[in-house]
């Protein structure tokens, strides 16, 4: 669900997703192989988007369209926005016996977390990711509403979370690494004082803390 948008001075909106490994580039010194797709802005900028392994994306929609371009119709809240909260995440969890954390990557229950910030939100609001997803009562689900915000917000503000060759971008690296709480430190000492373990579920890593993730 990790899309953007640009809306452009006719009325249009550029619809664009990085794919695993695309980024934007803003007046590269040099154009490679990889930068697919060059604009150029009234005031002379240039826009490079690089995508090695071809797994992005552009599509150009009106602007008072771009609400129903299809993959956005099956996709749950955007986590920063109002209709995220409590009482929605509640309602689309209700009857579910997958576990929490599969459930928030689902991107038709919310929108575009990825599994580093929901290994991240769940440790800070001390729900265990293996947790039946719709035995979870409603207070606790607003810790972790509060919890995701909180998570997405730092995460923004420190430039997100390089692995392997993210870069934003100004071509600066994302520092959210440095704050993670239990992403990638397993063995190593949780906020808590416990200890941080890995596990794998769905071929993907769950870092979490036993001791106080209940």
């Amino acid at each position: 669900a990790k899309y953007g948008l640009i809306e452009t001075d006719r009325g249009d909106m550029m619809i664009f997703h990085l794919g695993m490994s695309g980024r934007w580039r803003i007046d590269p010194a040099v154009i490679g192989a990889h930068d697919h797709l060059l604009i150029e802005t009234g005031g002379g900028r240039l826009l490079s988007l690089n995508d090695p392994r071809r797994f992005g994306s552009v599509d150009l929609v009106r602007a008072d369209a771009w609400e129903g371009y299809a993959p956005f119709t099956r996709m749950g809240p955007e986590p920063l926005g109002a209709a995220f909260d409590a009482a929605r995440l509640a309602a689309a969890l209700k009857g579910k016996a997958t576990s929490i954390k599969a459930a928030l990557l689902d991107q038709r229950i919310v929108a575009g977390l990825g599994n580093i910030y929901v290994c991240e939100a769940l440790n800070m609001a001390g729900i265990a990711p293996t947790r039946a997803a719709g035995k979870i009562s409603r207070p606790r689900l607003a810790l972790l509403v509060e919890a995701i915000r909180t998570v997405l917000s730092a995460a923004i503000t420190a430039g997100g979370s390089t692995l392997r060759d993210y870069a934003r971008p100004d071509g600066e690296l994302g520092y959210f690494s440095k704050q993670w709480r239990v992403y990638g430190r397993e063995g190593e000492p949780c906020p808590c004082g416990g200890t941080v373990q890995r596990r794998v579920d769905g071929g993907r890593s769950t870092f979490f803390c036993p001791k106080c993730q209940k």
